[in-house]
C-alpha cells in the first residue's frame, strides 16, 4: 500500500508544481533620467494578463508556464516587446529601461481610439505636440501653440480644422476641447475658454483632424483637441517661469496711439507660473498656478486673470486608483468687437462695441480607474464646470455643466481585437441676459462602441458607432415662435470606419470615413444682443447640422543624417448638411441670425512634416506643413434677388457675401506653417512662421456698412506672413533665459475683419526647473 500511496502523493505534488504559475517582477525606468515610472503597462497577449507599475515603479505579473511575448507601453515613450520562457513556480526578475520614442511615429497616443496606440498606426490624421513647444515659444494660452499645427486655424478664439468652421461670433464650435478625455466647452455657447487650460502642467496635446462624433459626440464634428495633463513622478519636481513682453511701433505707424498720447504706457504683457508635483506614499499630488496681465496694444483694452489648478490621485492598489482634479480661474478684461477706422483708429474700438467682463470659472473632475485581473479596464469620469461671466451692456451669463461617463475596455490581443464602449450623460443649466434673462436646461444621453482589430500585424481596422439623445427645455414662446411644451428633442446615430496598413517598416497607408453631428447651442438658438448698432436675433427653429469627412493619407518615416521624423500627405473631403452659420438678414428687424445655410462641401489636401534629432550640428526639432482647401456652398445662384423678396437659399449665399466666386465665408484657402529649433550645447535658436492667404469671402454688410474703413483695408490685403524668432541660453540644469521677437517683420494684418493683429513685440522669459 505504501508504494501506491507514495506514488499518488508524488503525482499530486508534481501536478501542483506544474500547475503553479510563474511570477514575473521588476521595475520600469526612464533611460534618460533614471526615474522609476508609475503607471507603465506590462501586458501579455495570449493569456490576456497585465498589470501596471506601482508608486515605486515596480510591478508583479503571474503567468502560467510557457513561452510569451510581453509588451511594455507608456504614454510618450516607445513600446518594447520581450520574448521569454517561464517555468512553473519560477520567479523571474525583468527590469525594463524605456526611452522616449525613438521616432515620432512611435509616440504613444490615446485620442483616436481611447487606448494607447503608436502615432504611425492610427487610422485618422493626428498631430502630437509636446509641452516644450509651449515653453520655448512663450505661449500664454493653448490656442497660440495650436496655430502651429497644419490645418488648424484660430479665429478670435474659435478653432477650425481644415476649413470646417468660419467665424460664428463666439457661439458654437465644431472642434471639441478635452482636458484629460473630458469635454470642457462652455455649455451655453459651446465655446472653448483657452485660459482654463493649465499650460504649466501639460504632458501631451493631441489634435484629431476630421469628424470624431462617433466616439466623442456632438461638438467633435470637425475634430478634437485633447490636452493630457501632467502627473507626479518618482522624484518631486518644481518648475517656475516668468516673462515680460513689450509691444513696439506697428508697421502702420499712425496706429500707435500710445506714442501720440504721452500719458499712455507702452503696451505690455506679463505672466508667471509655478508648478509642484510629488508623491506622498500612495498619494500623487500636482499643484500649479498661473497669473497673466496684459495692457493691450488695443486702446483701453486689458486682460488679467489668475488660475489655480490641483490634481490628487490615490492608488489603493496597482489596479484601483481614484483621482480628483480642480481648476479655478478668476479675471477681468475689456475688449471691443471691431476697430473704429483706419490709421490712428485701427487699434481703437468703434463706439458701442466695447465690453467689460469679470469672469469666474471653475471645474471639479472626479474619476475612478479599475483594472480587472484579466486586464479589462473600467473608468468612471466626471466633471462639474461652472461659468459666471459678469458683463456690462446686458451680456452677463452663467452656466453649469454636469458630465458623467462610464467606460469599459477589453483587449483580446490573441485575436488582435480591442473593444471600447461607454455610456455618457450630460446636463446643463443656463441663465443669461443674452437669452432673455430666463433659465434654459438641456440633457444629453449617449452610448458608444468602438471596435479595433489588427490583422497580420500590419493592418489596423476600426469601426465606431454612437447614439445620441438631446433634449432642450426653454420657454414655450420665443420671438413669436412657439415651441410645444417648451421642449425640443432629437436623437441620431453616427458611425465611423477606418484602416491603417503598414506597407513597410516606416510607411503607413490610412483611409477613414466618419460622420459628424452637431446640435445647436443655446446661444445660437436664443441669443439676443447688439454690437455697434447691429442686432443679433434668436432663431428657435434652428436645426442640427450633420455631415461626414473622408480621408486618404500616407505617413512616411524618414531619417536624414541624425534627424528622424515623418512626412505625411493626405487628401480629404467633407460634406455638411444644413450647415449652421451666422448670416445677415436685414438691418433693423433681425440683423444677424444663426441659420441653416444649406449643404456645403470642402475638398482639400495637406502635407505635414515633423522631426527630431541631430541637424545643423545640434539637437533639432521641427513641425510644419501646407494645407489647401476649396470650401463651397452646394447651393449657389448669382441671379439677383427681386426687390422685396427674400430669395432662395442659393441666391442669399451669393448676395450676402463679398466674393464673386463660390467659397464659404471666413476661410483661408492656403495656409503654410513651420516651427524649427536647434540647440547647440547650452544655446538654442528657433524660427517660426505662419502664412495665411486672404479671406476672400466675408459678410457683405460688414464691409459696406458695419466696420469703418474695412473695404479700403481689404483692397490692400493679399495674405499675411507672421514670423517669430527666439533664442535661449541655459545657464545650468536649473535656469534658462529666453529672448523672443514676435511678428519680427512687423506685418500689418487682420486675423478677422475689423480686428488688427498684434504688432512686433520683444520678450524676456526665465524658466527654472528642479
Amino acid at each position: 500500500m505504501r508504494k501506491p500511496l507514495l506514488g499518488l502523493v508524488g503525482l499530486l505534488f508534481s501536478t501542483l508544481c506544474f500547475a503553479q504559475d510563474a511570477t514575473l517582477f521588476g521595475t520600469v525606468m526612464d533611460g534618460e533620467t533614471g526615474e522609476l515610472l508609475i503607471g507603465a503597462t506590462i501586458f501579455e497577449a495570449t493569456t490576456q494578463r497585465g498589470t501596471t507599475t506601482d508608486l515605486d515603479g515596480r510591478y508583479e505579473l503571474s503567468l502560467p508556464a510557457g513561452k510569451y511575448n510581453v509588451t511594455l507601453s507608456y504614454l510618450g515613450y516607445e513600446s518594447i516587446n520581450q520574448q521569454l520562457t517561464l517555468t512553473a513556480g519560477q520567479r523571474r526578475e525583468l527590469d525594463w529601461t524605456i526611452g522616449s520614442a525613438a521616432t515620432i511615429l512611435e509616440v504613444t497616443t490615446v485620442t483616436s481610439g481611447r487606448y494607447e496606440k503608436p502615432l504611425g498606426e492610427v487610422t485618422v490624421s493626428l498631430e502630437v505636440l509636446k509641452p516644450a513647444l509651449l515653453e520655448n515659444s512663450n505661449q500664454a494660452s493653448l490656442d497660440g501653440v495650436l496655430e502651429k499645427v497644419p490645418g488648424v486655424n484660430i479665429t478670435d478664439g474659435q478653432p477650425s480644422i481644415r476649413g470646417g468652421a468660419g467665424y460664428s461670433y463666439g457661439a458654437g464650435s465644431r472642434v471639441l476641447l478635452l482636458i484629460d478625455d473630458i469635454p470642457i466647452l462652455q455649455s451655453d455657447a459651446g465655446f472653448p475658454n483657452w485660459d482654463d487650460v493649465p499650460i504649466e502642467n501639460i504632458e501631451q496635446i493631441e489634435v484629431v483632424k476630421g469628424a470624431a462624433s462617433a466616439l466623442y459626440g456632438s461638438s467633435a464634428m470637425n475634430g478634437i483637441v485633447n490636452v493630457r495633463t501632467g502627473f507626479a513622478r518618482a522624484e518631486p519636481e518644481t518648475s517656475f517661469s516668468t516673462f515680460g513682453k513689450l509691444y513696439l511701433t506697428p508697421g502702420n505707424e499712425k496706429s500707435a496711439w500710445w506714442q501720440v498720447d504721452s500719458t499712455s504706457a507702452t503696451p505690455y504683457e506679463t505672466g508667471t507660473s509655478i508648478r509642484h508635483a510629488r508623491k506622498m506614499g500612495k498619494l500623487d499630488m500636482v499643484l500649479s498656478g498661473y497669473y497673466y496681465n496684459q495692457g493691450s496694444y488695443e486702446r483701453k483694452n486689458f486682460d488679467k486673470y489668475g488660475r489655480f489648478t490641483t490634481s490628487f490621485r490615490y492608488r489603493f492598489s496597482d489596479r484601483l486608483s481614484v483621482q480628483l482634479n480642480s481648476n479655478y480661474n478668476k479675471g477681468s478684461n475689456r475688449g471691443y468687437f471691431f476697430w473704429g477706422g483706419l490709421d490712428s483708429l485701427l487699434y481703437v474700438g468703434a463706439p458701442n462695441t466695447e465690453s467689460i467682463g469679470r469672469p469666474i470659472r471653475y471645474n471639479l473632475d472626479p474619476s475612478v480607474t479599475y483594472f480587472a485581473e484579466n486586464g479589462d479596464r473600467h473608468r468612471l469620469l466626471g466633471r462639474y464646470y461652472s461659468v459666471n461671466n459678469r458683463n456690462n451692456a446686458n451680456r452677463s451669463n452663467s452656466s453649469d455643466l454636469f458630465y458623467g461617463e462610464y467606460q469599459y475596455q477589453k483587449r483580446l490581443e490573441d485575436s488582435g481585437l480591442v473593444l471600447t464602449g461607454g455610456l455618457v450623460t450630460q446636463g446643463t443649466s443656463v441663465q443669461a441676459e443674452l437669452y432673455g434673462d430666463t433659465t434654459y436646461t438641456s440633457r444629453n444621453y449617449a452610448g458608444y462602441l468602438q471596435v479595433e482589430k489588427k490583422f497580420w500585424d500590419k493592418l489596423n481596422v476600426s469601426f465606431g458607432a454612437r447614439y445620441e439623445y438631446n433634449q432642450l427645455n426653454s420657454p414655450e414662446i420665443v420671438s413669436g415662435d412657439t415651441i410645444p411644451d417648451g421642449i425640443t428633442r432629437e436623437s441620431k446615430p453616427v458611425f465611423r470606419v477606418g484602416m491603417n496598413y503598414r506597407l513597410a517598416p516606416y510607411t503607413f497607408l490610412r483611409a477613414s470615413w466618419g460622420q459628424g453631428y452637431r446640435y445647436p447651442t443655446i446661444a445660437e438658438k436664443f441669443i439676443r444682443t447688439d454690437f455697434g448698432g447691429v442686432l443679433v436675433s434668436p432663431n428657435p427653429q434652428l436645426e442640427s447640422e450633420t455631415g461626414w469627412t473622408a480621408e486618404l493619407g500616407i505617413k512616411q518615416g524618414f531619417k536624414v543624417a541624425g534627424l528622424s521624423g515623418f512626412a505625411d500627405f493626405s487628401i480629404f473631403q467633407s460634406r455638411y448638411q444644413d450647415m449652421l452659420e451666422f448670416s445677415f438678414l436685414n438691418l433693423f428687424v433681425d440683423g444677424f441670425q444663426s441659420l441653416n445655410v444649406g449643404d456645403t462641401e470642402i475638398n482639400g489636401l495637406e502635407i505635414s512634416i515633423g522631426g527630431q534629432g541631430e541637424l545643423f550640428g545640434g539637437k533639432t526639432s521641427l513641425i510644419g506643413g501646407y494645407t489647401y482647401i476649396l470650401p463651397r456652398f452646394a447651393q449657389w445662384d448669382t441671379t439677383a434677388i427681386e426687390s422685396g423678396e427674400l430669395g432662395t437659399q442659393a441666391q442669399r449665399n451669393y448676395a450676402l457675401g463679398t466674393s464673386e466666386e463660390n467659397i464659404l465665408k471666413y476661410r483661408n484657402q492656403h495656409s503654410t506653417k513651420l516651427d524649427i529649433e536647434t540647440q547647440w550645447g547650452r544655446f538654442s535658436l528657433g524660427l517660426a512662421g505662419v502664412y495665411n492667404s486672404r479671406i476672400d469671402n466675408i459678410d457683405l454688410v460688414f464691409q459696406t456698412f458695419v466696420v469703418p474703413g474695412l473695404a479700403d483695408f481689404r483692397e490692400t490685403e493679399t495674405g499675411n506672413l507672421v514670423t517669430n524668432l527666439r533664442m535661449a541660453y541655459r545657464f545650468s540644469d536649473v535656469f534658462k533665459l529666453s529672448f523672443l521677437v514676435d511678428n519680427a517683420l512687423n506685418e500689418v494684418y487682420a486675423p478677422r475683419p475689423g480686428i488688427l493683429g498684434a504688432p512686433r513685440s520683444v520678450a524676456l522669459r526665465l524658466d527654472a526647473k528642479w
